[in-house]
């Protein structure tokens, strides 16, 4: 089957759209342009489907090379035959190719290959085909008798030829597959405690769940328990039942040399296919719960990236301590910062008068309208006393509490130098959590998507992968959003979909030294951005008050003439491309005939309604359309909750088996994925995700392991 065929069954696409989508791919477009702007070549996948699309239409390219590679190594050493060349032909997966290449395999040094150098493998053929005619097995092993050759009893010959014959069972591509299948539906991975010491792993201490059933984080846990010493695993299975079953495939009728080939297939199993096979089904457990955490790690990202901007707001950031005191730094509505300074609100100075007067100072001279809080260490007491001043002062000052994640990685880090050279490390730390309100998104690039903090286990991925799944939803979020060129940081330009980190600053540079682009047009001027990168980028790019009002839209330049055809033909000019202006055209084309004005514009319907979308409202943010950061103006402890008592909270992370929420009390609750609500669920995900502002109520509070139980279920919105 050829792989554009098998890439539109496995995705349920029409094969004229696989076929597209692997054309595009392999021109090397991107996946955010393809998904944006080549939306009827492919059926409108989205980004995820593509990025899904990509990685499987690189295993299945790879598993083409490397069925290359065994065809011609078998063909090499004279032992390709027609069965084999359809065995290698029909192999699914890089797992079912190796096992048929594996007889052919150059292996280190084995007891089998010692007893065929030994002249023993006519003596194995002898007893592998049964023949009820060879009445003495014995006495044609004692013919094979050789000092020279190292066989110097019967008993040798006979083992040395089941270890031939073993081997040659472990090879056989067909058993292999019908026993991985067996291990996969029927085999329970178990653990043991390694160690009487108490640990987080205790729930592992005597665990078994069914191979086929056991669920990803529960793998990264048991995982993590055996690395780290805590636990003994393997996977548990009936082994008298697998013996009968590989008797079955490898007896003939009773026979002298019956008990041989039993022997030498209980000893295949227990010594080769068993200890190969759990291998195999560990990995295949580790690799499913990684893909699962990656997922996670995205799907928790993505929100979090997006969330709405609080925008035009003067923000007081405040990046809590003890000790070395909290730093604070004042930002205007664009991200300047307006002022610095260090306060002691918190143990062990408790300078709580001083602070008050440094802050209200502050928020008096600047205008400061919200306080935004790191989440990191003393940030309860912090929170205290931000609550405890807003309720002394006239103005009207709210705060919020923002996971300050990987800040302290982006303030030592030589971007940060570079943008605030005269700041030590810990006020640039403010300047983060102050801008991460104010822009979300434009922050957070900034920083390494695994400082980030969402997710599971991040610790526990592969670094390759997890940071090509991360950088792939950073990509996307920005170019969902569009990036305006003209106040773009180098970090933020680089996640646009066709330009690196050298055209990223030279876009920067040319904007230093030319002025402000006014036209998209001016981006093919810069150093390196070639005809193929400006395809790319381009429409993610926009440009407010320029020449062309096309170029602060989604709109792609190659559109600009059809989306022109659409304003003519409803009587409009590029003029009217301003905000509420063009309200009523999409009820115009509805009325027209959208696959008529599609037509008469000369594109197909997804672009069409694309172009008409970014008409009607030009300069759009899609995080506009999402529910705003819950501030707040006075707090709780987690002594103040109550079982029964009803709060608000915002969504902090998604996981496997539930999420977490903050309710304002510092220490995140958890909602059970059984408690979230009334219909059957198989992952919260369904339902929830980070930044979502939920109503939950409290079930239980355990003050002292600081855990706190909540409820979405019947509670009154």
């Amino acid at each position: 089957m050829q792989m554009e065929q098998i890439l539109s069954n496995e995705f349920n696409l029409a094969p004229p759209h696989a076929e597209n989508i692997v054309r595009l791919i392999k021109e090397g477009n991107t996946i955010p342009f393809i998904a944006r702007y080549r939306k009827e070549l492919t059926g409108s996948c989205d980004d995820q489907v593509l990025r899904e699309f990509a990685d499987r239409l690189a295993y299945l390219e790879n598993l083409e090379k490397r069925r290359g590679e065994v065809g011609a190594a078998i063909a090499e050493q004279g032992k390709m035959t027609d069965e084999l060349a359809l065995a290698v032909a029909g192999a699914a997966t890089l797992a079912e190719l190796e096992d048929v290449y594996r007889p052919f395999k150059q292996k280190r040094k084995t007891r089998a290959s010692v007893a065929k150098e030994a002249g023993l493998e006519p003596l194995a053929k002898l007893i592998f085909g049964q023949n009820p005619a060879e009445k003495d097995i014995p006495a044609r092993a004692a013919e094979l008798i050789s000092e020279e050759k190292g066989i110097l009893t019967v008993e040798g010959a006979l083992q040395g030829a089941m270890d031939i014959i073993a081997e040659q069972l472990s090879d056989d591509a067909e058993l292999r597959r019908v026993l991985r299948e067996y291990v996969q539906k029927t085999g329970v991975l178990a653990a043991k405690a390694a160690k009487e010491e108490d640990s987080v792993f205790r729930l592992y201490y005597d665990f078994s769940e069914a191979v086929s059933k056991i669920p990803s984080h529960r793998i990264l846990a048991i995982n993590r328990g055996e690395k780290e010493e805590f636990l003994k695993v393997g996977v548990e299975l009936e082994h008298e039942k697998i013996l009968t079953a590989i008797e079955r495939r490898v007896l003939k009728q009773p026979c002298p040399a019956t008990e041989y080939v039993r022997a030498a297939a209980a000893d295949a199993w227990k010594r080769l296919i068993f200890p190969s096979l759990e291998r195999e089904t560990r990995a295949a457990l580790t690799e499913k719960a990684t893909e699962q955490a990656i997922r996670m790690f995205g799907l928790n990202l993505k929100p979090l990236l997006l969330q709405p901007p609080v925008r035009g707001k003067v923000v007081l950031g405040l990046d809590p301590a003890y000790r070395t005191g909290c730093k604070t730094a004042v930002v205007d509505p664009t991200g300047k910062v307006l002022a610095t300074a260090v306060i002691y609100p918190t143990p062990p100075h408790n300078k709580i008068e001083e602070a008050e007067k440094t802050v209200r100072s502050l928020i008096a001279r600047h205008g400061v309208e919200v306080i935004s809080i790191g989440n990191g260490t003393a940030s309860k007491e912090t929170e205290v006393f931000a609550a405890n001043l807003i309720a002394k002062i006239p103005e009207k000052v709210s705060y919020i509490v923002v996971n300050e994640a990987g800040a302290s990685v982006y303030s030592a880090s030589p971007l940060a130098a570079k943008e605030f050279p005269d700041f030590d490390v810990s006020l640039r730390s403010a300047v983060s959590i102050a801008r991460r309100l104010q822009d979300p998104l434009a922050e957070l690039v900034k920083i390494d998507p695994k400082s980030i903090g969402v997710g599971q286990y991040q610790h526990d991925m592969p670094p390759k992968q997890l940071d090509e799944t991360l950088a792939g939803v950073v990509e996307d979020c920005v170019n969902n959003v569009g990036v305006d060129v003209n106040t773009a940081s180098p970090s933020l330009l680089s996640c646009v979909a066709g330009l690196s980190a050298a055209t990223a600053k030279n876009i920067c540079l040319y904007r230093e030294e030319n002025g402000a682009f006014t036209a998209r047009t001016q981006l093919k001027k810069v150093p390196k951005l070639g005809p193929r990168a400006f395809e790319q980028c381009a429409g993610f790019l926009r440009i407010a008050g320029g020449k062309h009002a096309l170029d602060n839209t989604g709109v792609h330049p190659e559109s600009y003439e059809a989306a022109g055809r659409l304003l003519a033909l409803f009587g409009y000019t590029q003029k009217d491309i301003r905000p509420g202006k063009l309200a009523e055209l999409g009820q115009q084309v509805k009325a027209f005939g959208e696959s008529r004005a599609a037509a008469e514009c000369g594109v197909g319907m997804p672009t069409l309604m694309d172009i008409l979308a970014e008409l009607q409202r030009p300069g759009r943010d899609i995080r506009e359309d999402l529910p705003a950061p819950l501030l707040r103006e006075d707090l709780m402890d987690i002594k103040d909750l109550t079982p029964g008592m009803v709060c608000a909270g915002t969504v902090r992370n998604v996981i496997d088996f539930g999420v977490f929420v903050d309710i304002g009390v510092h220490q995140d609750g958890l909602v059970h994925i059984s408690r979230i609500t009334n219909r059957f669920i198989k992952h919260p995900s369904e339902v929830l995700q980070v930044g979502d502002v939920v109503k939950v109520k409290v079930l239980e509070v355990d003050v002292g392991k600081k855990r706190i139980s909540l409820s979405m279920k019947d509670v009154e919105g």
